[in-house]
């Protein structure tokens, strides 16, 4: 039997998995944990649309959202774009 890699980006198939999945590492995860939930969903998406929504390169799109990197804001936000998410702060609840 062969086995194969498990890529979360095979399961990010419509725009409600992908909005639950950033949601959910947004809310259980660190600053690395949201930024590598954000390229995996760019890589679902397809980096070469990713890259004409944003107006950067593909291989400018590689490094900060690759492990350990650490993006700029701008960045971030043309990506979340161009994914088609939006950020929004709601109010903890005490």
């Amino acid at each position: 039997m062969e086995t194969t890699k498990f890529d979360i980006a095979d399961y990010l198939d419509s725009k409600e998995m992908i909005a639950e999945y950033l949601n959910t590492v947004l809310e259980e995860g660190n600053n690395a944990d949201v930024i590598n939930a954000i390229g995996h969903i760019a890589k679902a998406i397809g980096m070469t649309k990713i890259a004409q929504e944003t107006g950067l390169s593909r291989s400018s799109l590689y490094k900060p959202l690759s492990d350990g990197a650490k993006p700029q804001f701008g960045t971030i936000m043309k990506v979340l774009k161009a994914i088609g998410g939006q950020v929004q702060v709601n109010p903890i609840s005490a």
